[in-house]
């Protein structure tokens, strides 16, 4: 949750007071109120009083106003929830909070109360510590419920003020998580692995939870449709000695987001390896599938499953994709002018191999499949081997690499030879094998698109040299090489001017390349829109190289990587620090962000 404290109680009692003790908020009450501080015009309200008391009595006086979709004098700001719930706590003199409910310790709150009482009372438990439980509430003036559970729970009651309609939501789903948690606790024997030692003791010992209880699907698709809902691109379950943990990767960060049971985790892990068509039964060895489900707007989603086998049980990792989001305009991923023309022009050539480099997570897959669906038209055969298929697409002939099999990259492109392809994407080389295989289906005719593991563009040369491919061979193929990093980037709706950069900083920052220093830059604040992280998205920084006369005069059997980077840089390479400074300088992200992602300049041998 995120709180923004008012100006204080002593403010509020020097306004005109909007309700009175005991009673619920009416929308009449906030009228008068709204034309004095300027929110809202006498007219307006005028008009509104007329049908004030016709609203229902189940809906607060807050979204009665805001769905009549009101307007701001000279401002004309709508005034919906998020302008009108802050003003109100102001002037209750309370703390407004944001509910989030991935700061929200479900299994605690849920101790508090009961649902029938938070639903009475219209309140909910947000935070709770050793002396004071935190309570939201969108009726300030009902205060039977304070001394009462004073009383009861032996600690002080912070009041604070929420959106009436987020407390309605999130009684009904925290509450719900809470007692189909403890439904499945009852479901169950609590049999669970203390440690690794006794796996094969414990594995077959005690009435475990059924995978399809009720209470355990119930929680699964919670599970699911929340991650949706928060954008997270992971889900990691991970098991840990009395509990399980669940964490969301949102923007690159992890967020923990639940704590469960051991004996219910076990079989929510069960639960999702069923679907996913996993050997339920096999927790030594590690395991891959893919579900296909919808989120709540009816849109199709892919996730692929992981399962990893640790000192407490299985650890499971489900990468969500989205193709909305996996597939995207090179705009949207961040490409520049010049970036997007180099890229078009190395992926246009007939036959050759480009390469995308970068560390996991770094947005090659996104790059590579948004290339592929603009090159996919009815004149070409695209064929792609992956390991595994990260997302079905119906353009592509895709090739799924099966290890227990002996079929290999290697032989999967050996394969697709004969099915005369015109692009081949290989999910990654990782061996001389493969390698040679790429660089044969380049000789023959093929457009061959690839990923490398390597920090930079210019070090995928040396990378393959290691492997063992030939220099005249790599001269004959390679047609360039994009190395990529992803950084988050800045919410447009709270991101505020910050002093600009010291001459030092900058210079360090791009060292040792001389660029004007911006004016002005921009930093993180917070708001409901970034969940206040001050981030919302991410966008790529490209590093591209492509492979001149001169470059090719350096690829021998002992290549001087620094000197391959120095030419490269002469021929027009932009490292990724730079393209960093260049996304900072443009206000979409910041300094901090850059230099986590990009590696330093000075560090690759100038």
């Amino acid at each position: 949750m995120n709180a923004r404290t008012d100006p204080g109680t002593a403010l509020a009692a020097a306004l005109p007071p909007i309700g009175q003790p005991g009673r619920r908020v009416a929308v009449e009450d906030l009228l008068p109120a709204l034309v004095a501080d300027g929110l809202l015009a006498p007219a307006d309200a005028e008009a509104v009083g007329r049908y004030a008391r016709l609203s229902s009595a189940d809906q607060h006086a807050l979204v009665a106003l805001a769905r009549r979709k009101l307007k701001s004098p000279g401002t004309h700001r709508l005034l919906d929830l998020d302008v009108l719930c802050p003003w109100f706590a102001q002037r209750v003199g309370l703390p407004y909070v944001h509910i989030d409910p991935l700061k929200v310790d479900l299994s605690r709150v849920a101790e508090v109360m009961s649902s029938q009482y938070a639903t009475r009372f219209k309140i909910l438990p947000l935070e709770v510590k050793a002396g004071e439980i935190t309570i939201a509430t969108a009726e300030p003036f009902v205060t039977d419920w304070v001394d009462e559970l004073r009383g009861l729970l032996k600690r002080e009651i912070r009041r604070v003020v929420a959106n009436p309609q987020d407390i309605t939501r999130y009684i009904v789903e925290f509450f719900t998580l809470a007692r189909t948690i403890r439904g499945a606790q009852k479901s169950g024997a609590a049999a669970h692995q203390n440690n690794f030692e006794q796996l094969v003791e414990l594995g077959r010992s005690g009435r475990s939870l059924d995978a399809n209880d009720q209470h355990v699907v119930t929680i699964v698709d919670w599970l699911w449709q929340y991650a949706f809902e928060q954008r997270a691109s992971d889900i990691h379950m991970e098991p840990r000695r009395d509990t399980g943990s669940i964490r969301f990767r949102i923007d690159g960060v992890l967020h923990n987001v639940y704590q469960v049971p051991a004996s219910v985790f076990a079989a929510m892990t069960s639960r999702i390896k069923l679907l996913g068509r996993m050997d339920v039964i096999e927790k030594r060895r590690p395991q891959d599938g893919r579900i296909k489900t919808r989120n709540a707007d009816g849109r199709e989603i892919e996730l692929r499953l992981s399962t990893l086998p640790t000192a407490f049980g299985e650890k499971l990792v489900m990468r969500v994709f989205d193709p909305e989001v996996l597939v995207r305009d090179f705009a949207e991923l961040g490409f520049g002018d010049d970036d997007l023309e180099t890229w078009e022009s190395m992926t246009a050539r007939p036959n050759g191999i480009v390469l995308v480099t970068g560390p996991t997570g770094s947005g090659k897959t996104t790059t590579l499949y948004s290339t592929l669906r603009q090159l996919a038209t009815d004149e070409v055969n695209v064929c792609t081997v992956e390991d595994p298929i990260e997302m079905v697409e119906p353009r592509f002939n895709q090739m799924q690499v099966q290890h227990g099999i002996d079929l290999s990259f290697a032989d999967g492109i050996r394969a697709l030879m004969r099915q005369d392809p015109d692009i081949i994407m290989v999910g990654e080389i990782r061996d001389l094998q493969t390698a040679e295989m790429a660089v044969q289906a380049a000789l023959t005719g093929h457009l061959v698109l690839s990923t490398l593991h390597t920090n930079d563009a210019p070090s995928a040369v040396t990378r393959l040299l290691d492997l063992g491919v030939p220099p005249y061979l790599l001269n004959a193929t390679l047609i360039g090489v994009m190395a990529q990093r992803l950084v988050r980037t800045l919410c447009e709706s709270c991101k505020q001017e910050a002093e600009a950069l010291a001459e030092e900083e900058w210079s360090a920052l791009i060292a040792p390349f001389r660029s004007a220093r911006p004016k002005r830059i921009y930093r993180p604040v917070g708001c409901l829109e970034c969940r206040m992280t001050g981030y919302r998205g991410r966008t790529g920084l490209y590093e591209l190289l492509v492979l001149d006369a001169g470059l090719r005069q350096l690829i021998d059997e002992k290549p001087d990587l620094g000197a391959i980077r120095r030419r490269a840089i002469r021929s027009g390479l932009k490292p990724l620090r730079l393209a960093g400074a260049q996304k900072i300088a443009a206000g979409l992200t910041t300094c901090e962000e850059v230099l986590r992602a990009a590696p330093p300049i000075g560090d690759q041998g100038l």
